[in-house]
């Protein structure tokens, strides 16, 4: 098909089938957290999956309303991917009319060979190098496609495994580069609603980015990560409990410090007995 007709068409479902699930929760997040601002520029950062391309898409769409002056720059980093991997990147991103700008690191090299944690590790120096570039291109934000499940996985895994309290959050002051944010436009979208766009577009993403898993399939019996048992129980619970996401989400909305017994800001821990006896 000829690429005019693929960007044509996924446009067009964002627009029309998809408004309400991807477009308008895209546009509330942008304006419930003050994502994007007058004379941004923004580096779109783009994996190669279907969470990064839909988030470019999207960025598309805001910057064609026209409300207010910002800038994109479409940003892919080939941390080591198989020329299959990258190839595949650069034919989605060609079909749907995204202009990237690829840069190589060998992030995949540097932590082959490590045993402990070697994904948050991996993660990290994505992350800075992505910013790096960011900053050389002139962009004071990276845009991140984690979306809503993202956020309430990440919420149960910190309570369950990290025995904290603590969430994604949908934008952040970059500690190793000032002046630089981290935003998150994909916030309130779904991962269903991601899946079944990509699926009416007859879309097919990179599945993986890394270099451990790129040339093979794993199994739902094989992954026992951490992040799959959490999806998981959420799945299970939904079946007693349709509402059970929301509650997820709005548990750290609604955060009585009355009624926590300790809680920690700006590094310094604060404990219920330290006024208890003044009141």
């Amino acid at each position: 098909m000829d690429n005019s007709i693929i960007t044509e068409q996924v446009e067009k479902s964002i627009r029309k089938k998809f408004h309400r699930t991807l477009w308008s929760r895209f546009a509330k997040a942008i304006v419930t957290y003050e994502l994007v601002k007058p004379n941004d520029s923004i580096a779109v950062c783009i994996s190669g999956g279907k969470d990064s391309m839909l988030m470019a898409k999207l960025f598309q769409e805001l910057k064609m309303h026209d409300k207010f002056p910002f800038e994109l720059k479409f940003l892919v980093m080939d941390p080591g991917y198989a020329d299959a991997n990258r190839r595949l990147i650069e034919e989605n991103a060609a079909a749907m009319s995204i202009p990237i700008t690829i840069f190589e690191s060998d992030i995949f090299e540097s932590v082959t060979h490590v045993q402990k944690n070697p994904c948050y590790l991996c993660a990290r120096m994505r992350r800075g190098h992505l910013y790096n570039k960011a900053r050389e291109l002139g962009c004071n934000k990276i845009a991140l496609g984690h979306h809503f499940d993202d956020v309430i996985e990440t919420i149960l895994m910190g309570m369950l495994y990290g025995g904290q309290v603590q969430t994604m959050m949908p934008k952040l002051h970059s500690t190793n580069f000032p002046g630089m944010e981290l935003i998150r436009p994909m916030y309130f979208i779904r991962e269903e609603d991601i899946i079944h766009w990509r699926d009416y577009n007859k879309l097919h993403f990179l599945r993986c980015a890394c270099k451990f898993t790129e040339n093979c399939e794993i199994s739902p019996e094989e992954n026992l990560s951490k992040r799959l048992e959490i999806k998981s129980l959420i799945a299970e619970m939904k079946k007693t409990n349709p509402q059970v996401e929301k509650n997820i989400f709005k548990s750290v909305e609604n955060v009585n410090l009355s009624t926590v017994i300790a809680y920690k800001q700006d590094g310094k821990v604060h404990n219920f007995l330290d006024d208890y006896d003044k009141k």
